[in-house]
């Protein structure tokens, strides 16, 4: 089943060259509020390192010039989106709408929820690179912007609404053989390591680095393997050992629980080691993947099927929900875009501004 859950949904609607300008200086004029440079400069870099660009170094090395075609399409969506950002702060402080402390928590609390743990939320936002002063700004941006939804219309899904949109969709519910299963996990990621090396020793040479790579997987081998005879030992104490000892802390606050996957959601070494375990086993040799040492305990088997309609009515609730507060935005916004007066007080940021022609040099013929 594709991924109903998205923490921000509302938030990504709004935030999905060389200038001499002073960055305070305004750029744009949306009815009396003013875009600045510097906030067009923060939006766009925010923009490309979020894109593909991000493998290529991002904002840092991206050409900020009106001879490069994308810098072009990328102003045009950040200014689209700053605009609209724009009307709907202005929308917003007209109805007095504002996100509590209370309203915050109580969001936070829903994430963490549909997440798993506090743990797995910070994992998630670490990988994302947010920091959590952005994170809490997001979360009231998307708390704010569910008030302004609910103020123009009540959305309500009914369980018969999620049963039918079930009942179409079908073919998304269809799953492949599953185990559930639960792990310890004693890191052993060769580049990780090597970085670690290298941050403390910036200058180590390659001899001494392999020598102190060496030295760091042998002891984490000798720890997996002092883990697995602890288990063996005491195969009771298993969630225990998990939240003492685990590497992989998300699923080590829950004893090392990972819940049902399919074959294909995890690497190749781990899946194969899980699916040819029995319900209520524990590996009995250390399982080896990419990440480290595993520990498997298996708790149960599902055969291929469907997922019964009773398993994800609250998801599909949700789906439906924030499709609707979606399609709700975007009438809104449409209106607002339809009724705003929007100066361009820089005419380069105009998006009906002439495109300027870049004509290719022409090739000095030798001989």
């Amino acid at each position: 089943m594709k991924k109903l859950l998205t923490c921000l949904a509302l938030s990504a609607v709004l935030f999905s060259g060389c200038t001499l300008m002073k960055k305070s200086e305004g750029i744009i004029k949306v009815n009396n509020t003013v875009i600045t440079q510097n906030q067009f400069d923060d939006a766009f870099d925010k923009s490309i390192d979020k894109s593909l660009f991000k493998s290529f170094g991002g904002s840092k090395n991206f050409v900020k010039s009106d001879e490069n075609p994308m810098y072009g399409i990328f102003k045009d969506k950040v200014v689209h989106e700053l605009i609209i950002k724009s009307l709907l702060d202005e929308e917003i402080a007209k109805r007095g709408i504002t996100a509590t402390e209370e309203d915050v928590q109580n969001e936070l609390k829903s994430i963490i929820d549909k997440v798993g743990s506090k743990e797995e939320l910070n994992r998630m936002l670490k990988q994302r690179e947010v920091s959590n002063a952005q994170f809490t700004e997001d979360l009231k941006t998307q708390i704010k912007i569910k008030k302004l939804v609910n103020s123009i219309e009540k959305i309500n899904v009914s369980d018969s609404d999620a049963e039918k949109y079930y009942n179409s969709h079908k073919n998304e519910f269809v799953h492949g053989e599953q185990v559930r299963a639960s792990h310890i996990l004693i890191s052993a990621n060769t580049i990780e390591i090597i970085q670690q090396i290298k941050a403390k020793n910036p200058d180590i040479d390659t001899e001494e680095l392999n020598k102190k790579l060496e030295e760091q997987l042998a002891a984490q081998k000798a720890k997996a393997e002092a883990t697995l005879a602890e288990v063996k030992k005491n195969p009771d104490n298993f969630e225990a050992i998990a939240q003492k000892k685990s590497d992989d802390k998300a699923s080590g606050e829950r004893g090392g629980e990972l819940g049902f996957f399919s074959k294909e959601a995890m690497v190749p070494e781990f899946s194969n080691a899980a699916f040819s375990m029995k319900p209520n086993t524990i590996s009995e040799t250390l399982v080896q993947s990419p990440y480290g040492y595993h520990i498997i305990k298996v708790t149960d088997r599902m055969e291929a099927g469907s997922t019964p309609f009773a398993k994800v009515k609250d998801e599909i609730k949700f789906y439906l929900e924030t499709q609707k507060q979606v399609e709700t935005l975007k009438k809104l916004t449409q209106g607002l875009m339809k009724n705003a007066k929007i100066e361009y007080l820089n005419e380069s940021f105009d998006p009906k501004r002439p495109v300027k022609e870049v004509t290719p040099e022409p090739v000095e013929k030798k001989g």
